[in-house]
């Protein structure tokens, strides 16, 4: 998979405000969807990153993005770690089964959980932006949240580029 690519379709089941139900891509379809993939709850590095997404979810909701998260943990889990957390501002979905991860190639092989993955799917369902890190080290939101806006503008737009910075022409030159 990679940029360009068709987003594997999926749905499964999420606990948002403490409520269970199913989330699918098709859900997501006409708006932005922010899907990134962590390892499991309760431990030391996913907080920082599912804290983090929700810190900012305002920042991706006002420009018409959703946010999904997910893990091999079961919903139970992820209701008791969301309490934990104070609550998530977006839902936490349970890939038990471990389809999606697999379908997304971001299953740890050796693990079984997924790595540290964000994908940014377009309103088409069109993967438009993707990266992984190694399970040791958290990513970084705020980046995914500037290229998210970069991505919105449908132009060029440098390194380091944030919005209301000067961007080139629409047609892609690289």
């Amino acid at each position: 998979m990679t940029i360009a690519d068709a987003a594997p379709d999926f749905s499964l089941p999420g606990v948002y405000q403490g409520k269970v139900k199913n989330y699918s891509l098709r859900d997501a379809r006409g708006q932005w969807l922010v899907l990134f993939f962590y390892p499991a709850d309760f431990t030391f590095v996913c907080p920082t990153e599912v804290t983090g997404f929700s810190r900012l979810a305002g920042d991706f909701s006002r420009e018409k993005a959703l946010i999904y998260g997910v893990s091999v943990d079961p919903v139970e889990s992820h209701r008791s770690w969301a309490e934990e957390l104070g609550g998530i501002t977006y839902p936490l979905l349970s890939d038990a089964d471990k389809k999606v991860t697999r379908a997304y190639q971001v299953l740890h092989p050796k693990d079984g959980v997924a790595i540290r993955a964000t994908y940014v799917i377009d309103p088409e369902g069109i993967i438009q932006y993707s990266a992984a890190s190694n399970m040791n080290v958290g990513r970084s939101v705020e980046e995914t949240l500037r290229v998210f806006r970069a991505l919105c503008t449908g132009r060029l737009c440098p390194a380091d580029w944030k919005p209301g910075d000067a961007t080139g022409g629409s047609e892609h030159k690289y």
